[in-house]
């Protein structure tokens, strides 16, 4: 792999796990000995995440990783509904049910997965879901659309990791777009779909808010 690949496939999983926080000056001197690369390849990896926004570079030289706003996770929601909606009708249109059988029994032991292995685990069997989704659907256009969006919500839907109840009524919420997929219902699916983006972006505003109380109290 070369090295600016390195740079930027480690730094797109830092910002996206919150390793690096929002408002983080990058500073190249910094990130390229902790890297291990020149500076050369380093400005390449960040010139590819500014074009993902994931670093902005509007504010000098130094890049910042932009803050997750309410406004800016409202306006993804609205998108990711119109795509996720669809893209669960045609799954239920065109799946493999085996596929999603698997996933139901997946999401099914949820709970489980949580305990002994942890969120990191868990978010392997969304992730799984999500290219189940793309394979099914089985239209590359869609599924570019789709994965921009997702880069962006990552960061915000780790928001949720701190609650680990609404973990598990996600996974339930999950379990049932499975469920529907499975069937072939294309209706059901969709509407579950919107059930369960709307109530992500339910605890996601909740968990900014709490965030920027707690900002203000300090």
């Amino acid at each position: 792999m070369r090295a600016s690949d390195l740079a930027y496939e480690r730094l797109r999983d830092d910002i996206l796990s919150w390793r690096i926080a929002p408002g983080t000056p990058l500073s190249e001197i910094e990130l390229a000995a902790r890297l291990g690369v020149s500076r050369t390849p380093l400005r390449a990896a960040l010139a590819r995440l500014a074009l993902e926004g994931l670093v902005d570079t509007s504010r000098g030289r130094t890049g910042i990783v932009p803050d997750v706003s309410a406004a800016s996770v409202a306006e993804l929601f609205e998108l990711r509904e119109a795509l996720e909606t669809q893209a669960a009708r045609l799954a239920a249109r065109r799946r493999d049910p085996v596929v999603f059988e698997g996933l139901v029994a997946d999401f099914a032991r949820a709970g489980e997965t949580l305990a002994a292995s942890g969120i990191d685990a868990y978010y392997g069997v969304v992730a799984a879901f999500d290219r189940a989704i793309d394979d099914a659907v089985g239209n590359p256009a869609f599924r570019s659309a789709l994965d921009g969006v997702r880069t962006h919500l990552v960061r915000a839907r780790r928001m949720a990791a701190g609650n680990p109840a609404r973990l598990l009524r996600a996974a339930d919420e999950h379990r049932l777009i499975c469920e529907a997929i499975r069937d072939g219902d294309e209706a059901l699916a969709a509407s579950a779909t919107a059930v369960h983006l709307r109530a992500s972006l339910t605890e996601i505003l909740a968990a900014l808010d709490a965030r920027a109380s707690q900002e203000g109290i300090r």
